[in-house]
């Protein structure tokens, strides 16, 4: 009896690349890269209506600009990091690249606001360098698994 699972085809070692259990690192990076999509939505939701609720005014910040404008930029990148999350998710290689690229944005972004939201941005950085190691070393685990 032939066996005509996908996962079977994966397997195929005919191809030249089997698909192994650190594909999970990969899945584990679309899921966290739309995590952090959606905290980096709701961060910037919070810079646009409730600018007093950071520690230091918009002039305490690293780069001089108010919040609102932090808003759009923490609400942009995480309309990105989500729609790359489910790109990575589906196997596509460029969503890999984007992921790549809006996962060191989103930690460069977070370190200028670092002293707006400490503990808040310390860990979105954490995330960041997870996505990115997650998609960098294991990226190549699902191209067999989608063909």
């Amino acid at each position: 009896m032939t066996d005509t699972s996908r996962r079977a085809a994966a397997n195929d070692d005919r191809y030249g690349d089997t698909l192994t259990a650190w594909a999970g690192w990969v899945v584990f990076g679309g899921v966290m890269l739309i995590m952090v999509g959606a905290f980096q939505i709701i961060e910037g939701l919070v810079a646009l209506f409730d600018d007093g609720f950071y520690l230091v005014g918009s002039t305490g910040l690293l780069v001089n600009v108010d919040y609102n404008t932090w808003g759009w930029i923490h609400l942009a990148i995480g309309v990105v990091c989500v729609l790359a999350g489910i790109g990575l998710l589906a196997g596509n290689m460029v969503a890999r690249v984007v992921g790549i690229a809006v996962a060191c944005l989103s930690a460069l972004v977070n370190l200028a606001f670092i002293s707006a939201y400490p503990v808040w941005s310390a860990i979105m950085i954490t995330l960041d360098v997870i996505v990115i190691y997650a998609i960098i070393v294991h990226g190549r685990e699902l191209k067999g698994y989608y063909r």
